[in-house]
């Protein structure tokens, strides 16, 4: 892992804090009730959010986190989606980056298995 590299996931309607860093919307589809101005965002990376058909399967159903969590890693790793999770750890450089979703259940969503995807592939392979 890169030195000083932290992940951390917040739902985008929580007022910025100091400690942010980098704050990158991961949804698909634009937070309801949210002005643009308002989220204090520095970039919107919806190409790493789940596919819709994923995201209408799981429906938020508990009972399907655990195939959720797979099916979406395995979203993560193709090609298109890779490029997209290396913007994000560029984005991040040594400091932090805040996750952010407009998701209620922030711990069963999409967010923490993209930051564990990020924090476990923070050193380049390559």
């Amino acid at each position: 892992m890169a030195e000083g590299f932290e992940v951390r996931v917040r739902r985008v309607y929580e007022a910025a804090g100091p400690g942010d860093g980098t704050r990158v919307l991961v949804d698909r589809l634009w937070p309801r009730g949210l002005a643009k101005e308002e989220a204090e965002l520095d970039e919107w990376a919806r190409d790493v959010a789940p596919s819709d058909g994923l995201r209408r399967w799981y429906g938020h159903d508990p009972g399907r986190y655990a195939d959720f969590t797979e099916r979406y890693r395995a979203e993560l790793a193709g090609p298109e989606r890779r490029e997209a999770v290396e913007r994000l750890r560029e984005l991040a450089g040594n400091s932090r980056l805040t996750l952010l979703t407009a998701t209620r259940d922030v711990d069963r969503s999409h967010a923490p298995v993209l930051a564990e995807v990020l924090r476990s592939t923070a050193a380049p392979t390559g």
